[in-house]
């Protein structure tokens, strides 16, 4: 599930607060789990700035492996496609992670791709290999 093109349907009625964030995972948290529950692999592509609502996720889906796309703010800037980090700093889009509120990393995701280095070849290998190795492909 592509956060962006959620955002176009499901929660197209929420904006970046931190409360319109949590109502977008806890939506995407629910789609997840009836896909889950029919024995299909999800993977979420979101940006979820905070630890509880990553674990109320995890707690609520159960089987859950966490992927940290870690990229430093000058690189998110850098690769910035759509604009966004430019209307945030800009003003234009308010509670935008990593410009005013914070993104909290998680301590111990079970796999760690970290963007400022690694191709992405090696991060859809490192992922590919993580599910591999523990059944789910």
């Amino acid at each position: 599930m592509d956060g962006d093109i959620v955002r176009k349907g499901l929660t197209r009625d929420l904006g970046f607060s931190k409360e319109d964030r949590d109502m977008n995972i806890e939506r995407v948290t629910f789609v997840a789990k009836l896909l889950t529950r029919n024995d299909v692999i999800v993977l979420a592509t979101f940006v979820s700035p905070y630890i509880a609502r990553r674990h109320q996720t995890r707690e609520e889906i159960g089987e859950y492996v966490e992927v940290f796309v870690k990229a430093s703010l000058e690189e998110c800037i850098k690769r910035d496609v759509k604009g966004m980090y430019k209307k945030a700093l800009a003003g234009e889009i308010k509670d935008f992670t990593g410009i005013d509120v914070p993104y909290e990393a998680p301590p111990n995701p079970e796999i760690l791709v970290d963007t400022d280095v690694e191709s992405v070849d090696e991060s859809v290998e490192k992922v590919l290999k993580y599910l591999e190795k523990n059944g789910y492909l």
